[in-house]
C-alpha cells in the first residue's frame, strides 16, 4: 500500500504560501507509518514548532493498473475519504529553500490522519464540497471543482509513472486556510456535510 500525494492543486492554496504554479501535479509520498486510524489522537512532533493542517479529499484505489487513460480513470476507484497532510511548515521552508526533497515536512509519524472511506456512489467527483474545523470554527472550506487537475486526470498522470495497486491512497491537494496546530486542538473534518473524523492534538 502506497500513499501518494498530489502537491500545488488549488490556485488559492498556492498563492496563500506564495508558490509557483506548477505544470504538471507535484507528487510525493508519505509511508504507512504516516497514518493515523480511527480518530485516535496526533502526537505533535518535537521537532517542529510549525505544523499546519491542510485537509484533503482521499481516493482509495481498487484495482492495480498503470498508463491509465483519463477516460476510465473512475473505474479503478470507488471509495472516497478525507484525510490530513500535516506539514512541518519550518522544515518545509528549509528545505525548499535548499532545492532538497520535501519528506522530512511530510512524511513523518502520523503525518497522515484519514477517515474511513464511503462508497463514491454516483457523485460527481468534480463537484464535492469538503471542510475542516479547528475547535469549533472553520478553518478551511473546499470544493473539488477548484483542483487544477481533477481526480481523473491525477490517477491517469500518476499511473504513467508509478504501477497503482488495490489498497493505494492518493492525497488528492488541499484548498486555502492551511494553518497551525498546537496540542489541546480538535480537528473535525466533513465531506459535504457527513463528519468523517474527529481528534485531537496531543
Amino acid at each position: 500500500m502506497k500513499i501518494i500525494c498530489i502537491g500545488r492543486n488549488y490556485a488559492e492554496h498556492i498563492a496563500e504560501l506564495g508558490n509557483e504554479r506548477p505544470e504538471h501535479p507535484i507528487i510525493f509520498m508519505k509511508p504507512d507509518t504516516s497514518l493515523i486510524k480511527n480518530n485516535d489522537p496526533f502526537y505533535h512532533p518535537d521537532f517542529s514548532n510549525d505544523i499546519h493542517h491542510e485537509v484533503e479529499v482521499l481516493v482509495k484505489i481498487k484495482k492495480e493498473g498503470k498508463s491509465i487513460k483519463k477516460e476510465f480513470a473512475d473505474q479503478y476507484y470507488d471509495e472516497i475519504g478525507l484525510g490530513i497532510d500535516f506539514t512541518a511548515r519550518d522544515w518545509q521552508t528549509k528545505v525548499k529553500e535548499k532545492g532538497h526533497p520535501w519528506e522530512i515536512a511530510k512524511a513523518f509519524n502520523g503525518s497522515a490522519p484519514i477517515s474511513n472511506f464511503i462508497s463514491k456512489g454516483d457523485r460527481d467527483m468534480t463537484d464535492i464540497n469538503f471542510r475542516l474545523e479547528k475547535n469549533g470554527e472553520e478553518v478551511q472550506n473546499g470544493n473539488t471543482k477548484l483542483m487544477l487537475w481533477p481526480i481523473d486526470e491525477i490517477i491517469s498522470y500518476v499511473s504513467r509513472f508509478i504501477l497503482l495497486k488495490t489498497g493505494d491512497i492518493i492525497f488528492t491537494g488541499t484548498p486555502k486556510g492551511v494553518g497551525q496546530v498546537k496540542i489541546g486542538d480538535r480537528l473535525v473534518g466533513y465531506l459535504e456535510d457527513k463528519q468523517m473524523f474527529d481528534f485531537e492534538v496531543k
